[in-house]
């Protein structure tokens, strides 16, 4: 296995003095050196071909011992230098100090066909920034991360991808649902990959210490490396940034409402400079469109993290990391500026993409409120998101109402309980279909262009939590094969894939109230 490595992050940025790999705070630096803690008996559960092929590894290298060596942290590759990264962060809204790469330890960056990527293991053991935590993972949080970035990397949502899941060979403790029933658990690594791990909690980190000369280093480096058309030095460059990230955090948000998924841990240690969506942990989709819902049991009383409320909480975190670069600008009313431009560009792109996601490509001042309409509906009663937009590109712009309960037909399967749609439900969604329809006949689309359109911006099949916890239970009694099932059927999330039409339906209802299926804790 030949890999072109160009560490970068570990070079040109400051090092922490002490190589002890003990807990600690680390100050005036960038990153730790550590190395990954050697696994017992490392397995590989599954890997990415099309991630692998991004660096530059072929599928023969994907069946080596090499391969199974490197990526479980039991060979550091020569000439290669290891490292955890420090930053800080605000969770849940309070400033937690010095947090860092817990459980993740970054092995090198590779250039491959003119793109850099950094490799990095999670759950490969304790760093500085452990704090009193093992740095470990165990299998089926690494399965949820491993199948769900690729399964956004498919869906077109920036994210980090994730090149492989192996088991270690050890037990892991942990406690899942922080109610005092600890249990071991099969422990795992999964290998992430993006261009940058670089969050907001890194600038942060080094504000909070009035470490303006790393602050200057970090941004001038994440510049360079990650912005390149940034051409201006100083404070015009240091707001071309401020102000890229803004549109990249506007980007992905926007996304991540397009296909219904909820991060449920959007701390500032879990944002990316790059707009990637970054650390998976208790993550789900709607299945019921409902703009309350968590799937964080951490975040079960106040909501904040809510779906309905990610796009101000991206603001929020964006005032943070305002705050973090402020002594490199000193321009209030310019930051100030550009973080009121995320309000407008939200606004912009979500009514866009709703627009997309009904099958509208004309803009018309009556849209907003058939799209407000349409949200309201669709949280009267539980109504799954995915199956009720896929279900609406069928719907024909010319078809006559008739009575009765017909005109439903289309978005039928996605309500949960058909027998809450009362009379009164009823009428509001007829009223809502003939608005709708009458709006279609202004499009110049077809039916069939529509449906094609329609088909390509909202998805068919999704993670659902039940479906990564089949794959979690089946993979825990040693049967890998529901992974690679569920990984192949989402690479392709809009296709219909008529063999595959049972994991179009609703959540069944025996994953209602199952662990792993519903909500999840931070350790998930």
């Amino acid at each position: 296995m030949k890999l072109e490595i160009n560490d970068t992050y570990n070079r040109q940025l400051p090092a922490d003095t002490n190589t002890n790999n003990s807990r600690r705070q680390v100050n005036m630096a960038a990153f730790s050196y550590v190395s990954p803690r050697m696994p017992t008996a490392p397995q590989l559960v599954h890997a990415s071909a099309e991630v692998a092929q991004l660096l530059g590894i072929t599928g023969e290298d994907m069946g080596s011992e090499d391969f199974l060596q490197v990526f479980s942290g039991s060979k550091v590759l020569p000439g290669t230098h290891p490292y955890a990264m420090c930053y800080g962060g605000h969770q849940f809204g309070n400033w937690a100090g010095q947090l860092g790469d817990g459980r993740a330890i970054n092995l090198f960056e590779v250039h491959h066909h003119e793109r850099q990527w950094a490799v990095q293991l999670k759950g490969s053991g304790a760093t500085p920034y452990s704090r009193s935590a093992d740095g470990l993972a165990v299998l089926r949080s690494s399965i949820r991360e491993h199948l769900c970035s690729e399964a956004m990397a498919a869906l077109g949502v920036p994210t980090t991808r994730s090149l492989s899941v192996m088991l270690t060979g050890d037990r892991v403790l942990r406690d899942m649902l922080y109610d005092g029933n600890a249990a071991y658990e099969p422990g795992a690594v999964v290998c992430r990959v993006s261009p940058s791990f670089i969050r907001f909690g890194n600038f942060e980190i080094f504000a909070s210490r009035q470490d303006i000369p790393n602050l200057k280093k970090l941004t001038d480096y994440s510049i360079k490396q990650f912005f390149p058309s940034i051409t201006p030095e100083g404070k015009a460059g240091y707001l071309s940034f401020f102000k890229a990230v803004c549109q990249r955090t506007v980007e992905m948000i926007v996304h991540w409402e397009r296909v219904g998924f909820v991060h449920g841990v959007m701390n500032t240690d879990n944002m990316s400079i790059l707009g990637l969506t970054i650390d998976y942990g208790p993550y789900g989709w709607l299945e019921g469109y409902d703009h309350h819902w968590t799937p964080n049991t951490t975040d079960r009383q106040h909501r904040r993290y809510r779906f309905g409320q990610q796009a101000d909480i991206g603001l929020w975190n964006l005032y943070q990391l305002a705050n973090a670069i402020y002594p490199l600008i000193e321009d209030i009313p310019a930051m100030e500026a550009i973080l009121e431009e995320y309000r407008v560009d939200y606004a912009t792109q979500y009514h866009a993409m709703m627009l997309a996601k009904v099958g509208l490509q004309m803009d018309r001042t009556e849209d907003i409120d058939l799209l407000e309409s349409l949200e309201g509906l669709l949280q009267r009663t539980e109504t799954d998101m995915t199956l009720f937009f896929r279900g609406l590109s069928k719907v024909k712009k010319d078809n006559v109402l008739e009575d009765g309960d017909a005109f439903l037909e289309p978005v039928a399967q996605a309500f949960y309980k058909p027998q809450e749609l009362d009379e009164a439900l009823r009428s509001d969604w007829r009223s809502w279909f003939v608005q709708y329809q009458d709006r279609l006949k202004h499009e110049t689309l077809t039916d069939t262009e529509r449906m094609l359109a329609m088909n390509a911006v909202n998805p068919k099949y999704v993670l659902r939590n039940y479906m990564a916890q089949l794959a979690i239970d089946a993979a825990e009694g040693g049967d890998f094969t529901v992974v690679e099932d569920l990984y192949q059927l989402l690479q392709a999330p809009y296709s219909e894939q008529p063999d595959q039409e049972r994991w179009f339906a609703k959540r069944p209802e025996w994953a209602r109230q199952k662990v792993g299926c519903s909500m999840l804790s931070c350790s998930s």
